[in-house]
């Protein structure tokens, strides 16, 4: 088998793969997953056959996938794939592009550019910002704190790239009781501490209370909102969060882990849903989550031109002046895939209102289950305002009994959360392929596992 006919076996395999997905269980077999043990080979002394490394792949590592493709994945507000991500994933591969600089690939520049302002159009955001595409939703929280750490200490008169933090102004960082892990691990990760914050009350949906920020402030302020709270889909109030910020400093960032809930800004119809969002000065969202491009793809948006470049430019003998967007100088890494390319495809693919319609399609779906599991006698816990679903069968315990019954059936997936400190389980319903006959066999199944406790 020559190259291009290896090729065209890894084509054809990968082909198999979707073709026969939505046909198979969310969760493999335990004899599926114990074949992994395939794998615990030596490494071979000499070269061996290309074929028979895709040949193992497909016939051992295919069948214990997790079929997030599907329709029937509620995890972790995995996306699944459309076709034609999927499809630019393959000539993004086959292209082997270092989207770094416009002279390293003049395509990947142009879809950058393409890509960003089309994003920032569907978003309503600033036709300005600056676009990053990272690895996923930490590192664009972590891009875009980074990039408020340096303009706050800027205006405070201190240089954090060639200073560092030893003996810089010190900045409040403000965040919500509900605050997602990843948004905690980003602000470690820039140097401003996953516990020294000051930590803001939430209502019962884990919503910021804005008349709980903190009075008699002084000096840099850096406030974390959410855009999709992760278990119950809630949105923080943004308007009264802003306002509260600009009357209390003069040097203030407002910062947004949108990781899914972002997307709710291409719905009209829920446009007071996400009232005041487009007032922050930095946004990160995730394109594998609701915008269903394969994994991964990160994105850090940033509404203060030039900011991302202060933070992340670097310079080198060999490194050519450009006159593009230069990647490498506005994100944490230099060499980079071309994730835009599969974020342009799937925004050329759906235009505006298909966007739209993708996140009422899964956000009906949500509803639906959270009412028929609510009929059926299940606790709903949250007001489902998007695509999540919080919901405990009785006790906590009977609850995370369900959620092993569920998983072990296999014919959906959905796993467990911690909610006001007790096992509930969560619902997340962002896969393109999930239909209302989808969500209604996910009840259905739901209720079929409950009997059997029964």
């Amino acid at each position: 088998m020559n190259d291009i006919e290896l090729l065209q076996e890894a084509a054809r395999l990968a082909v198999e793969y979707v073709a026969g997905a939505d046909a198979r269980p969310a969760t493999p077999t335990a004899a599926e997953v114990d074949a992994l043990t395939a794998f615990d080979e030596p490494l071979p002394e000499a070269p061996t056959d290309p074929a028979d490394a895709l040949r193992l792949l497909n016939d051992v590592a295919g069948p214990a996938t997790m079929v997030t493709t599907g329709p029937n994945y509620y995890g972790f507000v995995n996306g699944a794939t459309y076709p034609v991500a999927l499809g630019a994933a393959f000539l993004v591969n086959a292209w082997d592009q270092n989207a770094a600089l416009p002279v390293m690939s003049p395509a990947a520049a142009k879809l950058h550019d393409v890509a960003s302002a089309w994003l920032l159009d569907v978003l309503g955001l600033p036709e300005h910002s600056d676009v990053g595409f990272v690895t996923g939703a930490t590192v664009a929280n972590a891009s875009c704190l980074a990039a408020g750490r340096d303009e706050l200490l800027a205006r405070a008169g201190w240089d954090s790239k060639s200073g560092g933090l030893f003996g810089a102004p010190p900045i409040t960082v403000i965040v919500g009781q509900n605050v997602h892990s990843t948004l905690r691990k980003s602000l470690g990760l820039i140097g401003l501490g996953s516990d020294r914050v000051v930590m803001v009350p939430t209502d019962d949906q884990g919503r910021m209370i804005a008349s709980e920020l903190p009075a008699d402030l002084s000096g840099p302020i850096l406030v974390c909102a959410q855009a999709g709270e992760v278990n119950t889909g809630a949105f923080d109030p943004f308007d009264e969060i802003a306002d509260w910020l600009a009357a209390t400093t003069d040097n203030g960032w407002l910062h947004v882990d949108g990781a899914f809930g972002l997307w709710a800004l291409a719905d009209p119809t829920r446009s007071q849903l996400v009232a005041g969002l487009d007032r922050s000065d930095s946004w990160a969202t995730d394109g594998h989550k609701w915008l269903n491009v394969t994994y991964d793809c990160g994105i850090a948006i940033v509404a203060r031109e030039g900011a991302l470049h202060r933070t992340f430019s670097s310079v080198a003998g060999y490194l050519p002046p450009e006159d593009g967007f230069e990647a490498m100088h506005h994100t944490p890494q230099s060499s980079q895939r071309a994730r835009q390319v599969e974020v342009w495809a799937v925004l050329r693919s759906l235009g505006r209102s298909g966007v739209a319609q993708l996140v009422q399609q899964t956000s009906v779906a949500a509803q639906l289950i959270g009412a028929r599991l609510s009929d059926a006698g299940f606790d709903v816990l949250n007001d489902i305002v998007i695509n999540q679903v919080l919901v405990r069968y009785g006790s906590a315990e009977r609850t995370g009994r369900l959620l092993e019954e569920i998983q072990r059936d296999g014919r959906i997936w959905c796993g467990a959360t911690q909610w006001r400190g007790e096992t509930a389980m969560r619902v997340s319903v962002s896969s393109w392929k999930t239909t209302p006959a989808d969500a209604t066999r996910a009840v259905e199944v739901i209720m079929e596992c409950a009997d059997r406790l029964a």
